[in-house]
């Protein structure tokens, strides 16, 4: 997906702006040049008026970081031209990179979990056992339940952004492990967010099931639009996936205004 081409809504990129930026901050600058030693040119690495031999420890790590870093000075110049493109003024400072803290169960100590990068690792891929014969959509070595679901799976993974497909997580009150059909890990904030698309809607009983889906996030502490939000189908209406993206930006929005 050409980063250029692909719109991303306004809170959201400066969100991802000011977090290249600070991330970056953080990465030494490293320059390199030549120097003639014992009679021979050398190649050197230098950062904060030292110098050291490529071949040594200390050189390989930051040459490492150099390319890190400008990895990330590449990826902030594409998304600082976006932001050019679609907006005036500068990127505002105050829609900051910070963690937010989400903990699914609260009341539940056996199950308590801060829904962060960890909780986001501790989650096993496709881990739903259940009708596994209707997964005949494939992406990216992963059969999902229908097209919208895999055209999902390839918008998350050409945005970059983390998510686990029907992992395992366990809520306050229910028997069974569920399975989201998507988790996504929002690095910005280092929090979890939780994805549903529901197809199918112009069935009573499927519109029933996900009446109950919504009751027991609510029982397990977590609330639509901050922490869960929903895409939706039906027969005589095409899913797009740029829809997306502005449901998103408003769940994470959500979450940054209300944390100090």
């Amino acid at each position: 997906m050409d980063i250029i081409t692909r719109y991303i809504p306004k809170e959201y990129l400066a969100l991802k702006i000011n977090y290249l930026r600070a991330n970056i901050s953080e990465l030494p600058t490293v320059r390199f040049s030549d120097r003639k030693r014992y009679g021979k040119i050398e190649k050197r690495c230098i950062c904060n008026n030292h110098n050291y031999s490529l071949n040594s420890f200390k050189a390989k790590q930051l040459c490492e970081m150099a390319l890190k870093r400008n990895e990330l000075e590449l990826l902030l110049g594409s998304y600082e031209s976006m932001w050019r493109q679609s907006f005036q003024g500068s990127v505002p400072e105050d829609i900051s990179p910070r963690n937010v803290i989400r903990t699914i169960n609260p009341n539940n100590p056996g199950l308590s979990s801060i829904m962060d990068s960890k909780f986001f690792e501790s989650l096993k891929n496709d881990a739903n056992p259940n009708y596994r014969e209707y997964k005949k959509y494939p992406y990216n070595g992963v059969l999902y339940r229908s097209k919208a679901e895999a055209e999902i799976a390839r918008f998350y993974t050409e945005a970059e952004i983390p998510f686990k497909y029907e992992p395992e997580i366990y809520l306050d009150g229910m028997v069974k492990p569920y399975h989201p059909d998507f988790v996504l890990l929002i690095k910005e904030i280092n929090c979890c967010k939780i994805h549903e698309h529901l197809g199918i809607m112009n069935s009573s009983d499927y519109v029933r099931d996900n009446k109950i889906k919504v009751t027991n996030y609510l029982n397990a502490g977590l609330l639509p639009g901050y922490d869960v939000f929903f895409t939706y189908q039906v027969e005589d209406m095409v899913f797009s996936v740029k829809s997306i993206m502005p449901t998103l930006n408003n769940v994470i929005y959500n979450s940054l205004i209300s944390t100090p």
